[in-house]
């Protein structure tokens, strides 16, 4: 990323406060970014011909702004989940003494389920196919 440099912008107070009040709707972390995407889009619309070839590079930054706040929550979400699994496994793990045979039938088990069920598993379907067993 290059340097920035600082310089004097000048806004009706109207647009100021606008400004502040959406930046983040477009994933921009700050006033600054915001202004700066508005720029690169004005810049990007001057360098095309006709009004319509700008539309992509406006839907595009639209997406890559949304996708990047969902991409940040489903993160966000995998972690805590993977946390979780984690305290699980190791609180099993000591209190259950499994073999080296049992782990390899339970993990080809568990793997013939989750693709069965495109990974659509509850607790209370596998402890029900368990009682029927």
């Amino acid at each position: 990323m290059s340097k920035k440099i600082k310089f004097a912008l000048y806004l009706t107070p109207e647009k100021k406060a606008e400004v502040e009040r959406r930046y983040n709707e477009d994933g921009s972390r700050s006033a600054t970014a915001f202004v700066e995407h508005a720029v690169d889009f004005y810049l990007a619309s001057l360098s095309v011909e006709h009004a319509g070839a700008a539309l992509p590079t406006a839907v595009k930054s639209v997406i890559e702004g949304r996708l990047g706040v969902f991409e940040n929550r489903i993160a966000s979400l995998l972690f805590k989940l993977t946390v979780q699994l984690d305290m699980a496994m190791n609180l099993l793990a000591a209190y259950f003494k499994l073999d080296e045979d049992t782990m390899r039938r339970q993990r080809a088990e568990s793997v013939s389920n989750v693709k069965r069920t495109n990974g659509q598993l509850s607790f209370e379907s596998i402890a029900r196919s368990k009682d029927e067993a």
